[in-house]
C-alpha cells in the first residue's frame, strides 16, 4: 500500500464570525467546501509579491474550475488597508477572481500561524491542512503540485464558486484606475491602467489618440493594434513617449510616428525587468523604478542596454552606494537637480540617489512598518505608502496615496507639510485640505500646474500651486 503523500493531520480552523466578505452573498464556512481542494491566499493589497501571485492563482482557478477553490484572506499591513471599501476597490482594481475576506484584525492569520505575505495554505477535501507555501512561486511547479493533490484526493468536478463582481464606477471621465499621468508639449499623456491603454489628450482634455486597450495583451504596432497590461509610469524624450508596462514587465515606446515598440522585457517577470512602476529621463538615460525587485535600473536608449543602478533586490530601507542600498517597492521617480528622488512605497519613505556617485540616502522615512500621517521635519515625518513624486519650484510634491493627500517636501531641510487632501477618501474639488482624493498614484507638473492621477476616483485632478485650488480635468472623447 502506497502511503498518502499529502496526508493531513491538523484540522483547518474555521473562519471566525463577524468578518466582512467580498464577492460572497454570505460569510463562507470551510464546512461548505468539503470535497474540494482549497487554497487560502494570505495577502495584503499593497504588496507587489502578493500582486504577482494573483494572476497565477487565477490561472489555476480557471484550469481546475470546480475542483480547486481559492479564498483570499486579506490581512492588511497599512491602516488604510483595514477598510472594507478600500479592499473592495483593490479587489476590483487587481481583478481578483475569487472570494475575499477582510481579516482586518489578523484573526485568521493567527489561527493559521502565518508569518509572511503572501502565504498559501492548502486544505484537503476533508478539511485538513496538507501544506503551505510562503512567497511567490513558479507556476509550472505549483501546477504539478496541485495536480498531484487533486489526483491523490480523487477530487471530481463540482460547481465553481465564482465571486459576485461590482461594476467599477468611472466618475465622469471613463478612465479606470489611472496610475500615472504627465504633461506633454500639447497636453497630457495618461496611463489608463485599468483599461490597459495610453490616452493622449489635448490641454483641454479632448482625447486625440488611444494606444491599446480595452483588453490586456502584449503587442507592438499602430495605436489600435498595440496592447499593454496595467501600464504605469510615463516619460517624454525626443525618442517619443516611454511607458513602464508594469504587467508585462517591459519598457515600451510610442515613437513620433505613432508606432509602439518594445525596447526591453519579454512579457514575463524576469530577474531585471520586474514590475516597472515609474520612469524618468535625464541626459539620455531612462531611470526605471522596479517595484517587483526593489531596485532602480538605468536604461540607455542609444545602446539598448539596461543595468542595475541602485538597490540590492532585498526589500528594506538601508542607505548605501548603488546596489549596496535597499529599497522597498519603489513606485515613483523624479529629478531634483543632480539627484533622483524615489517614492519608496513599502517603507513609506522618500529616498534620493546621487546620479554621479550612486549614493542612496533617506530624506524622510524610517522603515517597513513605520508609517502614518504626520507633517514635520526628518524623522518626525510619517507617510503611508507614497506612490508618486514630482519636482517643481525647488520642491518635491508627493502623492501620499494611502493618506489621500498631496504633500510638499523641501529636500534640503527635510520638511514635509500637507498642501491638499483632507485625509480621507473622496472626490471633492476645493482649496487645500477641503479637496478630497482617493489613493492618488501619479503626480507631475503640467502647464504650470500640478497634475494628479487620482487613481481610485478614476479621474485626473489639477492643482494651482499658488492658490492650492484643486479641480477635475474632464477627459472627453473616450
Amino acid at each position: 500500500m502506497v502511503a498518502a503523500r499529502y496526508a493531513g493531520r491538523v484540522v483547518a480552523p474555521e473562519f471566525p464570525d463577524g468578518l466582512d466578505w467580498i464577492g460572497s452573498s454570505h460569510p463562507l464556512r470551510l464546512s461548505e467546501l468539503r470535497g474540494r481542494l482549497v487554497i487560502l491566499d494570505f495577502w495584503t493589497f499593497c504588496c507587489i509579491n502578493c500582486q504577482h501571485v494573483l494572476p497565477q492563482l487565477r490561472h489555476l482557478e480557471e484550469l481546475y474550475a470546480g475542483r480547486l477553490t481559492v479564498i483570499g484572506i486579506h490581512s492588511p499591513k497599512f491602516t488604510a488597508e483595514h477598510q472594507t471599501e478600500a479592499l473592495r476597490t483593490a479587489v476590483d482594481r487587481l481583478s481578483v477572481a475569487h472570494v475575499v475576506v477582510n481579516d482586518r484584525d489578523f484573526a485568521i492569520w493567527r489561527l493559521y500561524t502565518v508569518r509572511a505575505w503572501p502565504t498559501l495554505v492548502f486544505i484537503d477535501p476533508n478539511g485538513r491542512i496538507v501544506g503551505r507555501h510562503e512567497g511567490e512561486f513558479d507556476l509550472a511547479a505549483m501546477r504539478e503540485t496541485v495536480e498531484a493533490m487533486l489526483e491523490e484526493f480523487g477530487i471530481g468536478s463540482a460547481d465553481p464558486i465564482y465571486p459576485s463582481v461590482d461594476e467599477a464606477m468611472a466618475v465622469g471621465s471613463h478612465l479606470r484606475f489611472p496610475g500615472k499621468a504627465i504633461g506633454t508639449e500639447d497636453g497630457y499623456a495618461i496611463s489608463d491602467t485599468g483599461n490597459h491603454r495610453i490616452v493622449i489628450a489635448s490641454s483641454g482634455g479632448q482625447v486625440q489618440t488611444i494606444f491599446g486597450g480595452p483588453d490586456a495583451g502584449f503587442r507592438d504596432g499602430e495605436a489600435r493594434e498595440a496592447r499593454f497590461r496595467d501600464p504605469q509610469g510615463l516619460a517624454v524624450s525626443r525618442d517619443g513617449l516611454w511607458i513602464a508596462d508594469t504587467g508585462n514587465h517591459a519598457l515600451r515606446l510610442i515613437d513620433p510616428q505613432g508606432m509602439v515598440h518594445t525596447l526591453a522585457g519579454d512579457g514575463t517577470q524576469g530577474e531585471l525587468w520586474n514590475s516597472p512602476w515609474d520612469i524618468t529621463y535625464c541626459d539620455r538615460v531612462l531611470y526605471v523604478a522596479m517595484a517587483g525587485n526593489h531596485r532602480i535600473v538605468a536604461y540607455s536608449p542609444n545602446t539598448r542596454i539596461a543595468k542595475p543602478f541602485a538597490g540590492s533586490t532585498r526589500e528594506g530601507l538601508r542607505d548605501g552606494r548603488g546596489t549596496g542600498a535597499d529599497f522597498a517597492q519603489p513606485s515613483g521617480l523624479c529629478l531634483d537637480g543632480n539627484r533622483l528622488v524615489v517614492a519608496d512605497s513599502e517603507s513609506s519613505s522618500i529616498r534620493a540617489v546621487d546620479l554621479r556617485t550612486q549614493a542612496v540616502t533617506t530624506i524622510v522615512g524610517e522603515g517597513l512598518f513605520e508609517f502614518g500621517d504626520r507633517d514635520g521635519v526628518g524623522e518626525a515625518v510619517r507617510l503611508q505608502h507614497p506612490l508618486g513624486v514630482t519636482g517643481c519650484r525647488g520642491r518635491v510634491y508627493i502623492c501620499d496615496a494611502y493618506n489621500h493627500r498631496i504633500k510638499e517636501l523641501d529636500t534640503e531641510t527635510r520638511t514635509v507639510h500637507t498642501i491638499a487632501g483632507g485625509g480621507r477618501a473622496g472626490l471633492v474639488d476645493g482649496y487645500g485640505t477641503d479637496a478630497l482624493f482617493s489613493e492618488p498614484g501619479g503626480i507631475a507638473v503640467a502647464n504650470g500646474r500640478i497634475l494628479v492621477a487620482d487613481t481610485n476616483n478614476h479621474a485626473l485632478r489639477l492643482m494651482d500651486l499658488d492658490t492650492r485650488e484643486v479641480v477635475r480635468l474632464p477627459i472627453t472623447g473616450l
